[in-house]
């Protein structure tokens, strides 16, 4: 099989996978927050604050990172410490297809 061939079928595997843990509910409640706020935004950039204006959390960010649900976008120059992060493509289609389930 050719080495890009292999790379699509990896890829593919690892989003059903990351697709399948979102499917499955294997969030905690302030991570399943967190992710839908990205469906918002452009390019699934995920905030920094809640709507409290409190910082999220950074083991909240960091598990949801771990779990291939979010992916570091850029580092912050002036606040070096802050995760800026956006969403997977396997998280983005399992929170619109959860949402669309719970639509109809």
């Amino acid at each position: 099989m050719p080495e890009s061939k292999a790379g699509d079928v990896a890829e593919a595997a690892e989003i059903a996978a990351v697709a399948d843990a979102l499917k499955t509910s294997k969030l905690t409640a302030p991570q399943k927050r967190w992710l839908k706020k990205g469906l918002d935004q452009p390019g699934g950039k995920l905030p920094l604050f809640d709507d409290q204006g409190r910082e999220i959390p950074a083991r909240t960010i960091r598990a949801c990172i771990e779990a291939g649900w979010a992916e570091p976008w850029f580092s912050n120059p002036i606040k070096p410490d802050w995760l800026v992060c956006k969403l997977t493509p396997a998280a983005i289609e399992a929170l619109t297809a959860s949402q669309k389930g719970k639509k109809s």
